[in-house]
């Protein structure tokens, strides 16, 4: 068994309904204390010492495997603003994108903005670029560190040069250019107190508006609501300028109250359009007074309608287009019509519609693919309401991502930049396949393989998941799950409920008191696995993020014997005190809240640091986190680690990879992707027993 650095023990504890709870390790939580970093370092040698058992040679080879998948060029959609057009790129091994502008969508252009003169390791990362209408000022927003607190500042296009204006302590923000280019609405929470900037519960949520060439002190209070702490806001301006449109979330809940204020009218005040939080509300556009809603509103896998401003009650809303069999996930107006964006069966398809909601065509995708940008700075979709060009881009599990214009009168689609990844999309297969949980529910597998792979039963997976929040995991490019797959390993990624392929239903079985369900899916998909001939439980990894770290970690304290291998990246694991931090207490809407008697039995039913038992063998268990991380902070992982090296009963290593100037994963440089995927790969090898070195 492993020698794991000693963790010190505390007597803390708290009553939660009469249940004393012991925390031992609470004292990681403070991840700048002295005794926290010397623990750091004690974990990060001891992961260093196991990962070295794969040997230098097979670790140099796995370095360059990634290496030469993540070196190729990567193209953003592109986007027009004022007869400019924008678009961020990365050469192949540039820690951070480049924004480009150009003259038309083909054209060579210019750097605008580089981030990687920001910082000499490449940890500043561009979190938010929006160009006023005219094409004149670019207001982008920079994270150090992979942190969620942004920087705003303003640059003029035509020089190059940034002007004096400063926002500071924003977060979770974009900004909304008024038409007239005068300046921009952006969100911010109370500015934190100094030295807890990464582990503070975020304050009050607000709106603000910055007019360009004052001081951000000056900026104009919108909108708060001081009554309702965990309210989040955010501002849009509609496409013709009219609207200032604010919509509200409780918490991270996706049903949404909306607000709107004319713009054209001085003094005018706040209009309510929706008043409750029954239904989602994404504004597609606005003709007139008239408001283009995407709601889930009597529609379980939503539906388009029409709202007039003066007479907003549910009752009169003017259905535009009706629910389908799949799920629209957005629209989007570009060119007099609406284009709608489906996921079917967990992969995109796009329609186009006329205003009046009838069908003028489809826009034909390859296979199983989604609609993303490969660079990661956009929806991957972009136009604008009076132009007949748009474009898109195209990803798979493996196609990096492909570029395509549309012209929306003609009906015409051409691929304008090919997929530029150093694999083969042809050597692999992707078919989706459907596992039965528990409950005898159909949870949708997409399997992923080199095409002469055959199910000998020992064949390694690495099964990734999420679940949760009403999000969709859709075929996607990563240099891990290539290098795995080049490596001969099968690439199993599940579609849990929790998330948001299916509709709201689907999302509400596995939120709140139904969040057991999305646990028993992913152990029903790797018990698949194990009896579909691919695979067996000792050459299965499980894999996870985020809410998806909250899943690997119930999953390996549940069903242990299930795996090989853990790989819980920047986890939820501790579900009695997640509420405490940063933004943790919006996460209410989908766990719940252990400050309730009946939510903190659930909470306490599978939180994965509540649930280990002593001399229980797990599985190898890889978890991986950032100093910066300021969404789930970092102290997750740390006392979950400490907590499962003392439970270990097994042989099987329990390691932590604490990464330095790194946070949740947004702007991660490249450099810091590559060293991360190989140490992971490495991990998976050793822990799976995969015998031959890798292609």
């Amino acid at each position: 068994m492993l020698s794991y650095p000693p963790t010190a023990t505390g007597s803390g504890a708290d009553d939660y309904h009469g249940e004393i709870i012991a925390d031992p390790y609470r004292w990681l939580e403070n991840t700048t204390a002295p005794e926290t970093t010397a623990w750091i370092a004690a974990q990060n040698a001891l992961t260093r010492t196991v990962l070295a058992g794969a040997g230098d040679a097979e670790r140099a080879a796995l370095t360059q495997l990634v290496t030469k998948l993540a070196d190729y060029p990567k193209y953003g959609v592109p986007f027009e603003r004022g007869g400019r057009w924008f678009q961020f790129r990365n050469s192949g091994l540039q820690d951070q994108p480049v924004l480009y502008v150009m003259d038309s969508p083909a054209d060579a252009g210019q750097p605008l903005l580089d981030p990687n003169v920001l910082s000499a390791d490449g940890t500043v990362a561009v979190s938010g670029a929006e160009v006023s209408d005219d094409g004149r000022l670019l207001a982008y927003s920079t994270s150090t560190g992979g942190s969620d607190w942004q920087t705003w500042r303003v640059r003029d296009v035509a020089t190059g040069k940034d002007t004096d204006d400063l926002v500071e302590w924003s977060k979770f923000s974009g900004a909304a250019w008024r038409k007239d280019g005068s300046g921009f609405y952006y969100g911010a929470p109370d500015r934190p107190e100094a030295g807890r900037e990464y582990l503070a519960a975020d304050g009050l949520h607000r709106i603000f508006f910055h007019t360009i060439g004052t001081n951000q002190a000056q900026d104009q209070l919108v909108f708060a609501r001081p009554d309702e702490p965990d309210w989040m806001p955010w501002a849009q301006v509609s496409d013709d300028g009219r609207y200032l449109i604010i919509s509200v979330n409780a918490g991270t809940a996706p049903q949404a109250q909306l607000h709107a204020v004319d713009l054209t009218e001085p003094g005018a005040g706040l209009t309510t359009l929706i008043d409750d939080f029954e239904s989602t509300a994404q504004v597609v556009t606005t003709v007139g007074t008239t408001f283009y809603l995407v709601t889930d509103y009597q529609a379980e896998r939503k539906r388009l309608v029409a709202v007039v401003a003066d007479d907003p009650a549910r009752e009169r809303w003017r259905e535009v287009v009706a629910e389908a069999g799949d799920t629209l996930l957005d629209a989007r107006y570009y060119g007099g019509k609406l284009i709608c964006h489906y996921l079917h069966n967990a992969h995109s398809a796009l329609r186009v519609r006329e205003l009046d909601g009838s069908l003028a065509g489809e826009i034909p995708l390859p296979g199983l693919a989604s609609i993303g940008d490969a660079c990661g700075n956009g929806s991957g979709l972009s136009g604008r309401p009076s132009s007949d060009l748009m474009h898109f881009g195209v990803t798979s599990f493996a196609e990096s991502g492909s570029l395509w214009s549309y012209r929306i009168a003609a009906g015409e689609a051409d691929e304008v930049g090919a997929s530029t990844a150093r694999i083969d999309p042809g050597k692999y297969l992707t078919e989706q396949v459907f596992a039965t949980s528990a409950d005898g529910t159909a949870i949708s597998v997409f399997l992923t393989r080199r095409a002469d792979l055959e199910p000998t039963g020992d064949v390694p997976v690495l099964l990734y998941g999420y679940g949760g929040f009403d999000i969709p995991i859709t075929p996607s490019f990563g240099v891990l799950h290539a290098a795995w797959l080049e490596t001969g390993g099968m690439l199993a990624v599940a579609n849990l409920r929790g998330g948001g392929e299916y509709g709201r239903a689907w999302h509400e079985g596995g939120m709140l008191a139904a969040k057991q369900n999305v646990f028993d899916d992913f152990c029903a998909c790797a018990g698949w696995l194990a009896e579909s001939g691919w695979s067996r439980a000792d050459r299965i990894a499980i894999q996870g993020a985020s809410n998806g770290g909250l899943l690997v970690g119930a999953c390996l304290t549940q069903h242990p014997e299930l795996f090989g291998a853990c790989i819980a990246h920047v986890g939820v694991l501790d579900m009695l005190r997640f509420h405490k931090f940063t933004i943790g207490r919006a996460w209410t809407s989908d766990y719940g809240s252990p400050d309730d008697p009946g939510q903190y039995r659930w909470l306490r039913a599978y939180s994965p640091l509540h649930n280990l038992t002593p001399g229980q063998a797990y599985p190898a268990t890889l978890l991986l986190t950032g100093d910066h991380d300021d969404r789930v902070v970092p102290g997750h992982s740390f006392k979950f680690a400490a907590a499962l090296q003392a439970a270990q009963g097994g042989d099987a290593p329990v390691v932590i990879r604490v990464e330095t100037s790194a946070g949740h994963g947004a702007g991660k440089p490249t450099s810091k992707i590559i060293a991360e995927s190989a140490d992971i790969l490495a991990f998976l090898r050793l822990a799976l027993a995969i015998p031959d070195p890798p292609a």
